[in-house]
């Protein structure tokens, strides 16, 4: 049942994520973009002293992951 949820809650961060950064991906990137943004959002919000308890907690979380991810990938291929 976590890992269903945690898909569920990785593809509306992802989504969520595409918004923010206005990227056009598909339901099976926007999910990997979730779940990945929930390991870096975690680690980079750890430091600075924020955990997410919560399911809010984590997709905020995972969001800010996931922009995260995008802005490096844009950064790495040169794209704005």
């Amino acid at each position: 049942m976590n890992l269903i949820i945690s898909l569920l809650v990785g593809a509306f961060a992802g989504f969520l994520a595409g918004l923010i950064m206005k990227s056009n991906n598909g339901f099976i990137i926007n999910i990997v973009l979730g779940i990945v943004g929930g390991f870096i959002g975690g680690i980079v919000l750890g430091l600075i002293g924020f955990r997410a308890t919560n399911i809010i907690g984590s997709i905020i979380c995972s969001v800010v992951g996931a922009c995260i991810l995008i802005a490096g990938a844009r950064f790495v291929m040169g794209k704005k």
